[in-house]
Formats: C-alpha cells, structure tokens, sequence
C-alpha cells in the first residue's frame, strides 16, 4: 500500500494504492507534455528578485552572514533561475558601507596599527574581502555592490534623495528634537556605536546595547539606555538635544497590522517572524518593578489614562493609549527617579541623523549637514542595486520600476532574526507611504509591491548565539573552507532547517569538546554528496564506459523508476516554494539513497562480465535517477552537478524545470552516436577536503 501526501498545503494529493499512485503520475506526465502546467503544482512568480541580507563594511563575512543568510539565498536564486529562467532572475546583495558600527571599528583597528589609509580604503578593502568570500563560496550574484563608492553609490544617493522628497511631499514625514549623547571631555558628538549601556527593553536579554538599539536589534529612544558610557574616554556622556526627520510610522499601524494578517494566509511565511512583527503592534507600555509600585502612587493625579496589568516576571505592565501618553509618562518616571522600561511600539523611524560618515541627506525646511541613518538608506539599497546591474545591462534608469512595482514580480528577501522589524514594519510602511497620502496594502501596478521575507533563525557556534560584537566570535566564513569544500558546507547549513530554530553549527576541527572518535557533524550532508552521490555517478560512466562503449542503451524506463522521480520533483519543487530548506534537503537525501540502494541491489549478484539485458535495464534506470537528482541538486551544489553535465555530454538546458520531466533520451538528437564523455579513473565529481584526508 501506497498512503502519503505527495503535496503538502490545499491542493494535497492522497495516493490510497499502486495502481491510484501510477494513474495519478501518468495524469500528470500527459498534463505536463500538452499544456506545460499542472494544477497541483505551486504557481512560481513570472520574474523574481533576491536580496540578501547587506553586511557592514567594517570585516569580512562570518559564520552568520554565510551559513545564516547568503547561502540560502544563493540556493533559492539559482534554483529559481532552474524554475522560471536566468533571464526572469536578478540576486543582488552589497556592502553596507555607512553607519557608526564601521566608524567605531575603524577606529580601533588604527588605534591598534591594523589598519593603514583612510575609511574609504577601509570600508573598499572589506567589500573586496566579503567578495572574495561569496565567490569561493560559489554565491552567484548578479551584483554585489557597495553604498559608498562606484556606479552604484552614485545610483544610491539619487534613489534615496527621492525616496526622501517623495515621503516629505506625501506628508509621511516630521522633524522631531530627540537626545543625541555628546563626550564632554572629548568635545564630540557620539554615534551610536560609541555609546553602550543595557538595554531598556523590558525582557531583553542582550549582552550589549547601543544608543538607540540592543545587538539584539530592539529599538528605543537614545534618552531611554540604560547606564550609558562613552566608548572613547569612558565616562558618562552628556545628553543634547537636535532635530532629525522620522517616517511617521505609527500613522500606518492600522494598514500594518491588515498586512500582517494578509501575510497570515500565505503558507510560506514563517510564523515565528510574524509573531515577532507583531509584537511592534502592542500598545505603548511601560514597565515598572514591583518594588517601584508604592512610587506610582504618588504621581496617578498627574499621569495619563493607563490601564495596569500584571506580568510573569517581577515588574507591572502599564498599558497607555498613545505613543504620546507614554512619553508624558515616561518622562514623569525619568524626573522623579521611578526606574523602568519601555515595551515595543511602533515609534517614529529614524531617517536621518549627523554622523559625518553617512549618505548625503536632502536639505528640507532649514535642516542642513544631516546625514541619512544607515537603516533606511540600507533598505533602499537593493533597489538602487538592482538598477545598478540593469544600466549595467544596457536597461534605461528606470529599468527598475518594471522589476520592483510589477505584479509579475516577486522579490525574495533574505535576513535574520534580528532584522525583522526593519525588513518588515519599517521598510512596508516606506513603500506604502510612496504612494501617496493615501495608499493600499495591496499596492497597483506601478507601484512598489510588498516584499517577501525569509527569515532565518541563528546560526549558532557550538551552541552559543555568535555575534562579531558579543563575547562568542564566530569562525570567519573564509576560514572554514580550511576544513570543508563549499558544496560540504553548503549542504550543510541549507540543511540545518533554519526556519523553525536556531541550530547549532560544531565543526569538529573547532570545538574543544569533540573527541577523536565523534564523527564530524558538517560532514554528513557533504558525504552525501562525495560518497554516495559520487559513487552512484562514477558507477554508471565507468559501467557504461565498460560495457556499451560510453553509449546510453537503447530502451524504455521502468515505470516505477519514473513514478519515483516525479514524485521527488514534485516534493522537492513544493518544499522550495514553501521555503522549507531543509526538506527540501531531506527529499534529496532519501532519494540519493535510494539510487545506490538500487544499484546496489541490481548489480551485487550479478557478474559484470558481460552486457547482458539485466544490466542495460539497471543502467537505462539509474542514468534517469542519477539525471533527476543532478537537476535537483543543481542550486545546492552547483560546481559538481555541472561536472556530471559535462560529462554526460548535454547542454545546461538539461537544468531547466520545463523539461525536468524528461528523460535523458529527450535532451540526445542521436542516441545511437551519442557517447558520454569518458571519465578517467579516480575522478570524483564531488571532492572531498584535503584537510580530512590529512587527518585520517
């Protein structure tokens, strides 16, 4: 008997029998060859865009940005450039080159003589750094560029000066006098890196908080960090007051919160970023110990409405109104010394500030010499990028338009946990204030659509979050491929099912816990590939080289080999567009499995003396397995799947999915002058780590 879901969201398919199981696939192979669609599958976008998650100018790629977020991202673009066409795929990622955390870096690697030029040579050496990086690691972007320097930061300014004139000219924007923390000994304003404290979030439990946001990635307002200190001299530094442009965000809340709910609907979004974008919609509150409580009584005459609710932990809840209520009280509290925290809010989004190293921002109504905040400016990035590689491609200027405000086009981002708010509150309710002064969730034609993001859990290091700015340092991503080849990690982490949880990542190599005899846990997706893949290819070219002059026999497929493969393609193509990675993963493992498995049984008892029928059967089989999972694992492992084309002697069109029910034959014109390029002995189509035969 035959019981499982072939399918797995409203249009699940139950398979009762055999008989119902082989129907259902011949149904499906004769919709496929006469109209191209089948109604099951998943509906993929005409043209799409992919992004990944921008990395700071200030160090090359770590652990994070590669196994959390680029990898991914890589996969999904070269699967979807498999599935809808390169021509209908543009993957564009760059170096986020402004803000105070390169600043703040940079200035200690001087202080340390690491470092010599200015922050331009800096910020231009870690982009070619992190570009290096991408490439050894096979990430193939359209264009990784950079916010500060080249064409693409000349497109960035202008696009960002736009962005600006048409919210300010939509209403969507306002001037407000916020704190700015100024180093009295030094005589210095302080960017946001150079002030720490704790976080005043109440629950946070980040290890190290900046002015305006925890490396947790919570925002508040500067005025509200806990125990601030200067980074430069050490000392407490000095609160001043200056005007800056914010996006009335909490205008949007209502809009927001029906995006959300939309967002609900779709079955590839992850719930726990949902939940997380939720939180942002709560009420204003403030938290205040239970020992502070007695202190409340004092000042109820003069606070506004608030309602009070308890708490699991050991501080009350006092829920307000407004956003405006809330500030009244908090600043209450603040005079009269009632310690507390804030609770997340949608508050006005910072668009500008005075950092000296930032992007130019436009001067409106007497604010002169500001500079773009790095946030905002960082959203707009992949558009200006994407128009970047357009011009690049001959495309007029606005090129881009076509791309990011088409219904025909879905935009892809990739990010991490802590990104959440910016890649979803922030930068939606930037796209639906371009608008105009009125505007909709569902955006029309022309306008900027509402982007899709996939977000990523942690990569964990050993089992401890990793952050360049915390105590745990992750590996540098340029350093593992000391113990693994790309396509090993690359399995690796797209395995690691990063959309329901953080995971750890324990390179034998680099934990001190690992004992000699423990088999290295990185490598189990990678010897899927240089053991049991390897062997099944180099079985079938050194079978076929043997014994039928490096030709495919002549003959049909058993239909349950076929039946099989479709059933692989289907699972696989859905678990990609539910953006469940890592079954995709597992539908590729058990499948690569079974071909040797296969072989295994067919070939042990048998003599291979001789080419008998027994024998051609087995080949004309797994040559279809082995070109089924080829295509499949084409986006994981790029370099050793286009070997395998190689030498099978046929065109890259063998990768592209209207044609992923094909058989070998249908891609050869002449199957009886068509031979396989010969494989000479000990060639491995997946290699494995020098490192690990060293260590053996």
């Amino acid at each position: 008997m035959l019981m499982q879901r072939l399918l797995h969201d409203d249009s699940i398919k139950i398979i009762a029998n055999e008989n119902e199981g082989k129907q259902y696939m011949s149904d499906i192979r004769n919709n496929i060859k006469q109209t191209g669609f089948v109604a099951e599958r998943p509906i993929f976008p005409k043209r799409a865009i992919i992004t990944g998650g921008m990395p700071y100018g200030n160090k090359d790629l770590h652990l994070g940005h590669i196994g959390g977020v680029f990898i991914h991202a890589d996969i999904f673009a070269r699967f979807l450039r498999d599935r809808i066409g390169k021509e209908n795929v543009i993957f564009v990622s760059g170096t986020d080159c402004y803000g105070s955390p390169i600043v703040e870096y940079f200035r200690q690697m001087k202080e340390k003589n690491q470092f010599e030029g200015d922050l331009n040579e800096f910020v231009h050496q870690n982009h070619l750094n992190q570009k290096e990086t991408l490439d050894a690691y096979h990430v193939d972007l359209n264009l990784f560029a950079a916010s500060s320097f080249g064409r693409s930061a000349q497109i960035h300014q202008n696009l960002c000066a736009d962005f600006f004139h048409t919210l300010y000219r939509n209403g969507h924007l306002e001037k407000l006098a916020t704190v700015q923390y100024f180093d009295p000994d030094l005589k210095v304003f302080l960017n946001g890196r150079q002030v720490e404290g704790q976080c005043p979030i109440d629950g946070c439990q980040s290890e190290k908080a900046y002015a305006d946001e925890c490396s947790l990635g919570h925002q508040y307002d500067p005025a509200d960090l806990i125990n601030p200190q200067s980074t430069l001299s050490g000392k407490t530094p000095e609160k001043r007051t200056i005007e800056n442009w914010y996006l009335k965000l909490p205008a949007f809340g209502d809009a927001l919160v029906e995006w959300v709910n939309d967002l609900e609907k779709n079955t590839a979004c992850r719930l726990f970023a949902l939940s997380s974008i939720r939180e942002f919609f709560e009420k204003p509150a403030i938290f205040v110990k239970k020992d502070q409580v007695e202190f409340l009584d004092t000042l109820k005459s003069s606070l506004p409405p608030y309602t009070l609710e308890e708490t699991k932990s050991d501080s009350v809840k006092l829920v307000f109104q407004n956003l405006d209520d809330r500030e009244s009280a908090r600043a209450q509290f603040a005079e009269n010394n009632i310690r507390y925290r804030t609770g997340k809010t949608l508050v006005p989004f910072r668009l500008t500030g005075n950092i000296d190293w930032g992007l130019p921002a436009p001067t409106v109504e007497g604010l002169d010499n500001l500079t773009f905040w790095v946030w905002p400016e960082s959203l707009i990035a992949p558009i200006s990028f994407s128009e970047t590689y357009l011009e690049s491609m001959g495309k007029p200027g606005d090129e881009w338009k076509k791309w990011w405000c088409s219904k025909d086009v879905r935009v892809y981002q990739f990010i991490g946990e802590d990104n959440v708010y910016f890649y979803g509150p922030a930068q939606t309710a930037i796209f639906y204030g371009t608008q105009g002064s009125q505007y909709r969730i569902d955006p029309p034609e022309g306008d900027l659509q509402v982007t899709n993001l996939i977000v990523n859990h942690h990569v964990l290091f050993l089992d401890k979050k990793a952050s360049s700015s915390g105590k745990i340092k992750p590996p540098m991503a340029k350093d593992l491929l000391d113990y693994y080849t790309a396509e090993q990690l690359r399995t690796h982490f797209f395995s690691l099912g990063l959309g329901n949880q953080s995971v750890g990542f324990k390179p034998k190599p680099l934990n001190p816990k690992a004992h000699e005899k423990d088999a290295d846990p990185v490598l189990k997706e990678g010897n899927l590939l240089c053991n049991v893949f390897n062997r099944a290819v180099r079985s079938c070219f050194y079978t076929v080289q043997k014994y039928f002059d490096g030709k495919l026999p002549a003959g049909s497929i058993d239909g349950e080999i076929i039946d099989e493969a479709d059933r692989t393609i289907l699972r696989f193509e859905r678990a990609m567009y539910q953006n469940e990675f890592h079954a995709a993963m597992a539908v590729l493992d058990a499948y690569i499995r079974s071909i040797t498995k296969y072989w295994a049984a067919h070939t042990g008892k048998q003599a291979l003396g001789e080419a008998n029928e027994g024998l051609k059967q087995t080949l004309i089989n797994t040559f279809h397995m082995v070109k089924t999972a080829a295509v499949l694992l084409h986006p994981i492992a790029p370099k050793g799947t286009e070997m395998v084309l190689e030498y099978l002697n046929i065109g890259e069109e063998l990768f592209n999915w209207d044609r992923v029910f094909d058989t070998l034959n249908d891609f050869i014109i002449s199957p009886q002058e068509h031979t396989f390029k010969f494989l000479e002995p000990r060639v491995d189509f997946f290699k494995q780590h020098p490192f690990h035969f060293k260590s053996s």
